[in-house]
């Protein structure tokens, strides 16, 4: 833990809990961009209109979409989840690509995210479930078919909800947290002592630079993670399921991946797995559900994917291989030497997940864009016109 607790560190008071209910899906938009441009005024966050945009909840409507049956609009539509201390920004390049396959796509903000990392200092997973079930219910409206998407912790969420909802007819899932650390389980332990010494509450205390994703990250919400893999059914799914996942991740535990897709008894489910060792695939896997793609790049000096590589393409503009944001996190405070290189000399470092195997071997910044993205696309298309 390091730096001291500042004004982002506290509660705004306005975002722990999910606020949309009874709402028609644009009304909870416009309800969710008021809260964040005033928690972000209050603030003083600079740029304060790209902020909002980019933490906001969005939605799409489908291109040469399919009509539904029985009065409703679309065919087919995809509720996109962000992970723990993102926000929606992350589902901005999968939203187009669900969108160009005439999906209507609505893309929530889960409720403690997009503010001030202090907002995850109170909040529940029930009110990032509730959050889920919102947006389903509200798609369901419109749409035949029913998807569920998720990055990360959304990805649990998805699979949550499709464990006691009939409508959802298939699951996107992209590094999976199935499951993380024991240690996260006793978390809030603090809570006993916190109140006098409120850095307790915190794992790490960061600048906070990203504008999309939280740096600083609380007890609290390792807690709240820990209690939603727990919640999570310990048996596969009957219905078809894509994932995309590193082997080399280093925020989930890889094998709670690996034992759903044994278990996922739908013959289109397929595992996109990216792998620094191709000749070692996961003995769980069926290798007809199994695609390995290597994740070894020598020519953009990528040692492997991280847990944060898979949803954004080299060309984004914020995390991509041009971006204008480097994570480093893991060098600051005690190494700021290698920090600084790596935050502002990209052609110096290596790009990796942060395993002790990668620092070894130079200055690293962990990867946060998938190089093989339109390869992803092209798998995920198959996966959809599969199940035509």
């Amino acid at each position: 833990m390091s730096g001291k607790l500042e004004a982002r560190h506290r509660p705004s008071g306005e975002n722990s809990r999910f606020m949309g209910a009874g709402k028609a899906f644009d009304d909870y938009v416009r309800h969710t961009v008021a809260m964040l441009r005033r928690v972000h005024n209050k603030l003083g966050t600079a740029d304060l209109d790209k902020v909002v945009s980019g933490n906001a909840p969005f939605e799409l409507y489908p291109e040469n979409a399919e009509c539904g049956s029985g009065g409703k609009p679309y065919r087919r539509g995809v509720l996109l989840t962000h992970g723990l201390s993102d926000s929606p920004y992350f589902m901005r390049y999968l939203a187009a690509f669900f969108q160009r396959n005439g999906f209507r796509v609505m893309v929530p903000l889960l409720p403690g995210h997009g503010t001030q990392p202090g907002d995850l200092l109170q909040v529940r997973w029930q009110e990032w479930s509730k959050t889920v079930a919102y947006g389903a219910d509200c798609l369901a409206a419109e749409v035949d078919e029913l998807y569920l998407a998720g990055y990360s912790a959304g990805a649990a969420l998805s699979l949550l909800q499709s464990t006691h909802d009939a409508r959802v007819r298939g699951l996107f899932m992209f590094s999976p947290a199935l499951a993380i650390s024991r240690r996260a389980r006793w978390a809030n332990l603090h809570r006993g002592y916190s109140w006098w010494l409120p850095r307790a509450a915190w794992v790490t205390i960061m600048p906070d630079r990203d504008i999309y994703k939280y740096e600083s990250f609380c007890k609290n919400a390792a807690a709240q993670m820990s209690a939603l893999t727990r919640a999570l059914p310990d048996r596969g799914s009957d219905i078809p399921v894509f994932v995309a996942a590193s082997a080399d991740d280093a925020t989930v535990k890889v094998e709670a991946t690996w034992h759903f897709m044994r278990h996922a008894r739908h013959a289109a489910s397929k595992l996109l797995l990216y792998t620094s060792d191709m000749g070692n695939p996961p003995p769980e896997v069926p290798s007809q559900k199994l695609e390995l793609v290597c994740s070894v790049v020598p020519g953009q000096r990528i040692l492997s994917f991280a847990h944060t590589s898979v949803v954004l393409p080299p060309e984004e503009g914020h995390y991509g291989e041009q971006g204008d944001y480097a994570n480093a996190l893991h060098y600051f405070p005690n190494e700021m030497e290698k920090y600084a290189v790596s935050v502002h000399r990209h052609g110096e470092v290596l790009l990796g997940e942060v395993t002790s195997s990668n620092l070894q071997q130079g200055v690293l910044r962990r990867l946060m864009y998938n190089p093989h993205y339109k390869q992803m696309e092209a798998s995920m298309q198959q996966f959809i016109e599969a199940l035509k």
